[in-house]
């Protein structure tokens, strides 16, 4: 597996990637890390980055996440907003499980928001189905389907009756 190859491979996997606690709110568009390779008070950035950015990139698809590597003095998060306004966060010194747990006050979506997604996302039934306690009791409401047969009645030949036992 190709995939497994390379630093901390695990990172790469579906569940730790579905793992991730942060969903970004819906206004959230970009979501951008400045932080320096260098220097202590940038570690816990440099952790986060590592270790949460894959997670948040697969939890938030429609989401922008840019990272800005020894740009700044000082470790900082922004986030670009759909009305056109930012939030900067102060990481500085923060170790990447506080930083995570700010985010989700700040930026992420609330528990009971959590939940109705995850309810409506379950309740969501296959169009296809047909019957009692479906979007469509029976299949010939369906668009190129033969009628009931209590309604018409089914063609000699399409029943088993006669095709299967004819009369000699």
């Amino acid at each position: 597996m190709p995939f497994m190859i390379g630093k901390a491979p695990v990172r790469r996997s579906i569940q730790y990637l579905s793992a991730g606690r942060l969903a970004l709110k819906k206004r959230v568009k970009i979501f951008s890390v400045n932080y320096n390779t260098y220097g202590s008070h940038h570690e816990g950035a440099r952790d986060f980055v590592f270790w949460n950015i894959p997670q948040i990139q697969y939890k938030n698809p429609d989401v922008q996440v840019v990272t800005f590597k020894n740009m700044t003095p000082s470790p900082f998060i922004r986030c670009y907003f759909d009305n056109g306004q930012q939030m900067l966060i102060d990481i500085d010194s923060k170790n990447r499980n506080e930083i995570m747990q700010h985010l989700i006050s700040v930026v992420g979506k609330s528990p009971e928001t959590l939940a109705a997604e995850a309810k409506l996302a379950e309740k969501q039934d296959n169009p296809a189905n047909f019957g009692v306690g479906c979007a469509k009791p029976c299949i010939c409401t369906i668009p190129g389907q033969l009628p009931c047969p209590g309604v018409v009645p089914v063609p000699k030949h399409m029943r088993g009756k006669y095709k299967y036992q004819p009369k000699d």
